[in-house]
C-alpha cells in the first residue's frame, strides 16, 4: 500500500475521491461512478473495493455534497449526520470519561474537566463503533472531521458548531526529501482548516460539547492560535468568549480575536500567569474554562487528524510523524486515535509510527524530560521562541506526552531556536506550503535525525504543518530591493 493514499476534494457540483498515486491521479465521479481514467494499474486493490464499495454504500451522496453550498438547511446531510443520509447509528458511542492519571472512570453526561488537577480521557464502546460502522463507510460521508462522528463525542447535530471544517491534504515533499535526505516525506498542511491552524479541530468539538451543555460563557488562555480558534467557533455559536495572551502575542492573533468579537486581554507575563487569571476567574464570572486538556473534548477534535490521516494512507500508518509539542494535545489525540483504529481492527499497519516531539531549544521542557526518563517534566524557566505554538513552559498533560513517545519507540528533539526562522523560508520556497515556525521545527528535527540515522531514508515520514505562516507576518521583517516606476529598468541587474 506504499503505492498510493487518499485525499478528498469538494467541488460546487459533485463530490469526488482523488486517488493519488506513484504513476498518476485519478478523479473519481460520484455522479457517474467512472474514474477519468479507469484505475491506475498501479492502485492498491484494497482502496479500488473500498472506493467501490462506498459508492455502493450511499447513493445520496451528490445531493449532500451540494447541500453544503446551501448553508443551514443542508448542513445535516453534509456532515453526514443520520437524519441526513441512509446511515442508522448513533452519532457517538461515547461511554464514560477516565482519568489520565489514576483511571477514575467519571460519567460522560455532565460537564466535567479534570480529576486530580491531571485530564480526562473520553471513553466509546469500541464493540459497537465495529458493528456499527466500517472503514468504507467513511469515504461514503462528506469530507470534514464529523464524518468520524462514531468516534466523536456529540450526542446530536443540533449541538455542533462548524465552520466548514475540511480534510486537509497530505502533500509529497520531493523537493524537500530530497533537501533533507529523506526519499518518503509527506506533510499533512493544517493550515487549510477555517481558522488556518490545527484548532479548528479541537475548539470544533470543545465548543459543540459546550453547546451540548448549555454553557455560555468562555475562557481561554493562550500563546497564538487556540485564542483565535476559541473567539472564531464561540461566535458561531453565539458565545461570549474572554481571552488572555502574553503582551507579546503577535498582533495579527490578538487582531483575529478581537476581529472574531472575543473579549481580548494583554498579560504583562507568560502563558502560566495567562491561565492563572482565567482559572481564578472562574467562580466570579461564571465562564468555563477551555485552555488545553482542562476540559476532556480538545483531544477528541485533534484526534482526527489521526483518524484522517489513518484514511488518507489507506489504513495504512506512517513509519515516523514528527510533531511541534506545546500543550500536547495534537501528540496526544492522534497516539488515541491510533489506538482506537489498532482496537477496532481497521489498521492494516503492523506497527503504529514512532511519534516525535519536537520543541525549540529555547523552551524544551518534554525533552529534557523525555532523555532524562522522567514521567513528569520540571517548568521551563525563561522560555524564549518564535515558535509560539510551542512556547508552553509547563503542560498538565506531560506525563501523556511522554508515555506516547516511549509507546511508540519514539523521541523528543530540541532544535536550534536560530534555524527555525531560516528553514520556514527554504521550506517554502522549496514547496510553496505556507510552513509556520513550529513545523519548520520539525523540518529542521527531520534533517537532523535523517543526519544521524534515527530516520532513515526509505521509512515513510508525515511533518504535521500546524498553521498558516501567514499568521506569523508581524515580525517577518523584508529588505526587498525597489525599482523607480516612472525611469528604465536595468534587467541584467535583477
Amino acid at each position: 500500500m506504499r503505492d498510493s493514499f487518499v485525499v478528498y476534494s469538494l467541488s460546487r457540483a459533485h463530490a469526488s475521491f482523488r486517488v493519488i498515486c506513484t504513476s498518476r491521479p485519478l478523479t473519481f465521479d460520484w455522479r457517474t461512478k467512472q474514474g477519468a481514467a479507469g484505475f491506475p494499474s498501479g492502485l492498491s486493490l484494497r482502496v479500488e473495493d473500498s472506493l467501490r464499495e462506498a459508492i455502493n454504500h450511499d447513493e445520496s451522496l451528490t445531493s449532500n455534497a451540494e447541500s453544503i453550498q446551501s448553508g443551514e438547511d443542508g448542513f445535516a446531510s453534509a456532515i453526514g449526520s443520520p437524519s441526513g443520509s441512509n446511515y442508522n447509528t448513533p452519532m457517538s458511542f461515547m461511554t464514560h470519561l477516565e482519568s489520565a492519571i489514576d483511571g477514575t472512570k467519571l460519567p460522560a453526561d455532565q460537564v466535567q474537566t479534570m480529576h486530580n488537577d491531571r485530564p480526562l480521557w473520553v471513553r466509546y464502546d469500541l464493540e459497537a463503533v465495529r458493528k456499527a460502522v466500517k472503514p468504507a463507510d467513511f469515504a461514503a460521508r462528506p469530507p470534514t472531521l464529523w464524518r468520524y462522528r462514531e468516534l466523536l463525542p456529540i450526542r446530536g447535530e443540533d449541538s455542533i458548531v462548524t465552520l466548514g471544517e475540511g480534510v486537509t491534504p497530505i502533500l509529497p515533499v520531493s523537493n524537500l526529501g530530497a533537501e533533507l535526505g529523506l526519499e518518503d516525506l509527506w506533510i499533512k498542511d493544517e493550515s487549510q482548516l477555517p481558522t488556518s491552524s490545527f484548532k479548528s479541530r479541537g475548539m470544533a468539538l470543545a465548543v459543540s460539547m459546550a453547546r451540548q451543555f448549555g454553557l455560555k460563557r468562555l475562557v481561554t488562555p493562550t500563546a497564538g492560535n487556540a485564542g483565535g480558534a476559541l473567539a472564531a467557533y464561540g461566535a458561531r455559536a453565539g458565545m461570549e468568549v474572554y481571552i488572555f495572551m502574553p503582551a507579546d502575542t503577535p498582533t495579527s492573533i490578538q487582531r483575529e480575536c478581537v476581529q472574531a468579537g472575543a473579549k481580548v486581554y494583554l498579560v504583562d507575563g507568560l502563558i502560566g500567569d495567562c491561565g492563572r487569571i482565567a482559572r481564578e476567574g472562574i467562580e466570579p464570572m461564571g465562564w468555563f474554562d477551555m485552555a488545553t486538556l482542562k476540559e476532556p473534548y480538545r483531544i477528541e477534535g485533534k484526534k482526527t487528524m489521526g483518524l484522517e490521516l489513518a484514511e488518507q494512507l489507506g489504513w495504512e500508518l506512517p513509519d515516523v510523524i514528527l510533531y511541534p509539542t506545546g500543550g500536547g494535545t495534537g501528540l496526544i489525540g492522534m497516539w488515541k486515535a491510533f489506538g482506537e483504529l489498532r482496537e477496532l481492527g481497521w489498521l492494516q499497519s503492523e506497527t503504529l509510527p514512532r511519534m516525535i516531539a519536537v520543541q525549540s531549544d529555547g523552551c524544551a521542557p518534554i525533552v529534557r524530560a523525555f532523555e532524562a526518563g522522567q514521567r513528569f517534566a520540571e517548568p521551563w524557566p525563561d522560555p524564549v521562541t518564535t515558535a509560539w505554538g510551542v512556547r508552553v513552559p509547563s503542560a498538565i498533560g506531560d506525563f501523556m506526552m511522554l508515555d506516547a513517545l516511549r509507546e511508540s519507540n519514539g523521541d523528543a528533539v530540541a532544535v536550534p531556536e536560530d534555524a527555525i526562522a531560516p528553514m520556514m523560508m527554504q521550506a517554502s520556497a522549496l514547496e510553496g506550503i505556507p510552513f509556520c515556525p513550529e513545523a519548520a521545527a520539525c523540518i529542521v528535527a527531520a534533517k537532523t535525525m535523517a543526519k544521524d540515522g534515527r530516520i532513515e531514508p526509505h521509512q515513510r515520514t508525515v511533518i504535521f504543518n500546524t498553521c498558516s505562516a501567514m499568521k506569523y507576518q508581524d515580525g517577518a521583517a523584508m529588505d526587498l530591493p525597489t525599482l523607480a516606476g516612472d525611469a528604465p529598468v536595468d534587467y541584467t541587474r535583477l
